[in-house]
Formats: structure tokens, C-alpha cells, sequence
């Protein structure tokens, strides 16, 4: 696979930004999802979107998305893999995780990114349903966040991993979430991206409070200027987590990739604004089923490709293709068939 980013748009801020908020997403009209919700274990719920197969395609794959940190069905990335997913005559499923679907959830939790467990019976009963439904394989990607998730989450599944999906690949995903963090809590990427995020974390999480007095301290919440003061009083321990930094170190995906299973692709641009291009895995640090791919440019989760206002297409018919290959999910017929590498 090869990306070169458009001269138009240099650097890894402009190549995250532009994306995000001006490029093309798809060919035609939006994506329009129908809404599933599911009862979790816990008794909380999870809204997925699906995009359904052709009524006419037999052994349908399912492309399943994990969003990205306060990402939906609707974000730039979703909606360019609903397409891609369209085009080759696939299923495809977007979860959401806890409340971001636009209803606060009713569990005292919210999501993170090393929720392995979620991520575990989310695609345990995609596989079932879709069975059931007479599909085919099933492959997931993550994106950012949720790229880190569904890695912890073949990390820890081993060899039962390939009784639930074909591949998986992480776009973006912060595998060191200390680098991360640390990247994202400094100068620019403070000033725009951390203030970005926690205009939409901060509000959830007064919204929690108010369903759960005495959750967590509210002064010290207000008080957060960065991810990791947000995490250590938030996300953190409502989720058994010490504090920030065990969360950070427990739900990195980056030291256990080794133990993966299953064919999986892991994409990450070197000049990303969010995650160092130093702690960025290296190949003696992943086991034989792990591909790794890291572009000299691309932002987070941009990718950008053509000419203004571009489009957000390619990263996802590259990873899609790659998952189709590679998890054998290759239907007859030549929009089956993958694009070029």
C-alpha cells in the first residue's frame, strides 16, 4: 500500500483538520443507517447503525467500525467506510459506544479505550446475528480510540479471536496511550485539540454526575485542562482504574500485539499531531500476524487525496481492501475486488 498527501495540504495539522471538516466522504448520497439497540450485560444499552447488504448478496461480509474519542456513525471516517463498505456489497455496522449515539447512557461509565471487554461481546453477537442472517466473514477496524480497543481486544482473545472475526485493522489508534496523551496535552494540539474534545467530555460527564451524585469529584473535573486530569478523575476510575496512569498503561494496546492471532493491519501516519512517530510499534514488537503500516504523512485519521476539497475515500478502500484479502472475504464479481496496493 502507498499514500502520498496532495501538495495542497502539507503537514499533519492541515492534513487532520481539512479531512475532518471540508473533504468529500462519498460518492452519491450520505450513508442512511438503521438503529439497532442492544442491551448490554450490564443492563446499560448500545446503539449500533447498520447499512444492510443487498438483499441479493449472498455471503454478505460484515465491516464493523469502531469509532474514534467522540466519534459516531457520522464522522468523517464512518461515513467513507460506509461507502467503501456499499461499493463492495457489504454489510457494514458502526457501535457506538457509551453515550455516543446522542442519548446519554444509563450505566455509572462511560467508555475508554482499553475496553476490551465491550469490544468482546459487541463482535461476539455481530458474528451471531449476522450468521443468522446468513452473512459471511466478519472484519472490524477501529479508528483512533477505538482502534486501540478492538487491538487490546484481539490481544487478549488469543486464538478464540479468529471464531469471531476474519481481520482486523486499527487506523490512527494511540497504542501508547502515554505518548498519546502526553503528544495531545502540549502546545498546539492542547490549545485545539485537547480544548476540542473536552468541550464535548466535560458536559457528559456533568450529565453522569447528575444521574449518579457523588460520582466523582465535580471541582476537579471543571478544574481538567488536559485528557489526563480528565481521565484521572473520570474515565479512570469510574472504570477500575488507579488512576490516569494505570489506565494509560493497562489499556495500551502497543505491548501486547505480539500476542494477536488473527491477520491484522495497523495504520499509522508518522506525522500524526496526536501520537509520536517514536512510539509507534516497530516490527521486532509485533507477532507474525500483524501488518504494520506507517506513511510518512496522512494527520489523524486524514488521509486526504485529490484536488480541493479532496476526499477521504482512499485510506478506507485500502484498509477495507486489505481486511477483504486477508480475511477472506472476497465475493465474485469485479466490485469485489480490491484496490490497488
Amino acid at each position: 500500500m502507498d499514500y502520498m498527501a496532495p501538495r495542497w495540504l502539507p503537514g499533519g495539522n492541515l492534513q487532520t483538520i481539512w479531512p475532518a471538516l471540508y473533504a468529500r466522504r462519498f460518492d452519491g448520497p450520505a450513508p442512511v443507517y438503521r438503529r439497532e439497540r442492544w442491551t448490554a450485560p450490564d443492563g446499560d444499552f448500545v446503539d449500533v447503525d447498520f447499512v444492510d447488504a443487498p438483499a441479493s448478496a449472498s455471503k454478505a461480509p460484515l465491516l464493523v467500525l469502531f469509532h474514534g474519542l467522540e466519534g459516531s456513525s457520522r464522522s468523517h471516517y464512518a461515513e467513507a467506510f460506509a461507502d467503501f463498505a456499499a461499493s463492495r456489497g457489504m454489510a457494514f455496522a458502526v457501535p457506538h459506544f457509551r453515550g455516543c449515539s446522542g442519548e446519554m447512557n444509563l450505566a455509572p461509565r462511560a467508555y475508554h479505550s482499553g475496553d476490551f471487554e465491550e469490544i468482546g461481546w459487541i463482535l461476539a453477537r455481530m458474528r451471531e446475528q449476522h450468521a443468522q442472517r446468513g452473512g459471511g466473514p466478519v472484519l472490524a477496524a477501529g479508528v483512533s480510540l477505538g482502534g486501540n480497543a478492538l487491538m487490546r481486544w484481539a490481544c487478549e482473545a488469543g486464538d478464540a479471536a479468529a471464531s469471531v472475526v476474519s481481520a482486523v485493522a486499527s487506523v490512527c489508534a494511540p497504542l501508547d496511550l502515554a505518548a498519546g496523551g502526553d503528544a495531545i496535552g502540549r502546545g498546539f494540539n492542547r490549545l485545539v485539540y485537547t480544548r476540542m474534545f473536552l468541550a464535548t467530555m466535560k458536559p457528559k460527564a456533568l450529565a453522569k454526575l447528575a444521574q449518579f451524585p457523588g460520582l466523582f469529584d465535580r471541582d476537579r473535573l471543571l478544574a481538567a485542562r488536559d485528557l489526563y486530569a480528565f481521565d484521572d478523575v473520570f474515565t479512570a476510575p469510574l472504570h477500575g482504574f488507579r488512576d490516569a496512569d494505570d489506565y494509560w498503561a493497562r489499556g495500551s494496546a502497543k505491548p501486547h500485539l505480539s500476542r494477536i492471532r488473527v491477520p491484522a493491519l495497523v495504520v499509522n501516519a508518522r506525522n500524526d499531531p496526536f501520537i509520536p512517530a517514536s512510539s509507534l510499534p516497530r516490527p521486532g514488537e509485533v507477532g507474525a500476524h500483524v501488518t504494520l503500516w506507517q506513511p510518512a504523512h496522512g494527520g489523524h485519521v486524514g488521509f486526504p487525496m485529490g484536488l480541493p476539497p479532496g476526499h477521504v475515500r482512499g485510506m478506507p478502500e485500502r484498509v477495507g481492501s486489505w481486511l477483504q484479502v486477508h480475511g477472506g472475504a472476497l465475493a465474485d464479481g469485479p466490485s469485489a475486488q480490491p484496490a490497488g496496493e
